[in-house]
């Protein structure tokens, strides 16, 4: 689930000076209008423009050599395509179902190349190892043996020809190397450590920052974690844009799996840095310091909000408020919810308000689910590409804050019974 951060100020792009061109034919039965186009920062989705159809198709001009991943969101209907830049014209086309995105056919040579290759991927992790087994049980004369071991040659072939295509073989390599559970399993530091200081700046357009520093963080269960996260930002020094930006997704990291003190002790030594800073880092601190417990909780205006006639979070008048992050397919908010709803007669006594937002995109699955919510409700329906994920740094659901009168953070418990606990109920 992930984010749709705010246009304001993009850059008008001229097709005269265009590094390359994103051509994106839809069926006519897809009716959504805009799209936005996200290119990639360490795990982060960066706004890079946003178009407007044209009858069936949207033209995109890029303006900035750019190789890596990239992403489309349309927003009115909720759905996005993967897909890569080699710095070159990238042309697709997909049909619709019911309104959402089906048989994305990409018509350019990088894509197409990268598309069979992960196909491939799939059926050596799934399919090789079975082909092996049943070919045993056909006489290696038969037809059937003989075409087994024809698809069987084929998937083995682990390589290629990428020459014309450096970031599908950059990823590729990378991939297979640092992330794949077979050859993750035996990589030690140092080799993390090197590829993480001296590879190009591809990693971070890859998306394999992540999984590289979660591969590292692997190597050695148990063992001091502290001390190696401490070797590694030493070695990517946090005073270059690449430490930075490693030590961001290290936060990042800790904040998901709720290791808390790592999590501090790495956002202090951010915030104590004295370079200058890059605008990923920036973000992060940024965002962890505007939800930290004693911070003021940013105002959010109410998009289509049930059970109260006011505006925005602030207009909701309350000596506290509990805000509430969940969704419907969420296991840990089912077990959750009904905890508040026994109490919620007994917080309205005591002028203490929820507020909900959720992180759905099914908008019935939403309207199910809110009817037995008693409490102040919202939601974009956008999933993780709700502006509320990336405005107030929600990692997983259900997350909670309690605000007092003057909507400052005064605790952040992690479940609905801390929650009921804080509050005396």
């Amino acid at each position: 689930m992930k984010k749709v951060f705010a246009i304001a100020g993009l850059m008008a792009v001229s097709s005269l000076s265009a590094q390359f061109k994103i051509n994106i034919e839809s069926a006519a039965t897809f009716t959504p209008k805009e799209v936005y186009l996200y290119t990639l920062n360490g795990s982060k989705d960066m706004l890079f423009t946003k178009a407007v159809r044209k009858e069936n198709t949207w033209q995109i001009s890029v303006d900035k050599p750019y190789s890596g991943m990239m992403k489309l969101y349309f927003p009115e209907a909720n759905a996005s395509i993967n897909f890569i830049s080699e710095n070159r014209d990238v042309k697709m086309k997909f049909d619709a179902d019911k309104g959402k995105i089906s048989n994305i056919q990409y018509l350019d040579q990088s894509n197409a190349l990268m598309n069979s290759l992960q196909d491939a991927q799939q059926k050596r992790e799934y399919i090789l190892p079975a082909l092996h087994q049943i070919k045993e049980y056909y006489p290696p004369s038969s037809n059937f043996r003989k075409a087994l071991e024809t698809e069987i040659a084929q998937l083995s072939i682990s390589a290629q020809s990428m020459a014309t295509n450096p970031f599908v073989s950059y990823y590729q390599t990378n991939y297979a190397k640092f992330v794949d559970k077979k050859n993750a399993s035996s990589l030690t530091h140092s080799e993390i450590i090197n590829f993480l200081s001296n590879t190009n700046d591809l990693l971070e357009t890859s998306s394999l920052l992540r999984p590289v520093l979660i591969s590292y963080l692997n190597v050695n269960p148990g063992a001091d974690l502290s001390a190696d996260v401490d070797k590694l930002l030493k070695a990517v020094n946090t005073e270059t844009p690449r430490g930075q930006t490693v030590l961001s997704e290290l936060i990042e990291i800790f904040d998901i799996y709720e290791m808390k003190d790592l999590k501090d002790k790495y956002l202090t030594e951010a915030k104590n840095l004295k370079c200058t800073i890059n605008e990923r880092l920036s973000k992060t601190i940024a965002t962890n310091v505007n939800t930290e417990v004693g911070a003021q909780f940013s105002n959010y205006v109410f998009n289509q909000a049930t059970n109260t006639t006011a505006k925005s979070v602030y207009d909701v008048k309350a000596d506290r408020k509990v805000i509430v992050f969940w969704a419907s397919t969420c296991s840990h908010c089912e077990a959750d919810l009904p905890k508040l709803i026994e109490k919620y007669n007994a917080m309205k006594a005591k002028k203490i308000e929820i507020i909900a937002f959720s992180l759905d995109n099914d908008r019935d699955a939403y309207n199910n689910k809110v009817k037995s919510l008693p409490w102040i409700n919202d939601t974009e329906l956008k999933g993780w590409y709700s502006t509320v994920a990336e405005k107030y740094n929600v990692h997983a659901t259900p997350t909670y804050f309690v605000l007092d009168a003057s909507n400052k953070i005064i605790a952040k418990p992690s479940h609905a019974a801390d929650v009921i606990s804080y509050l005396s109920l």
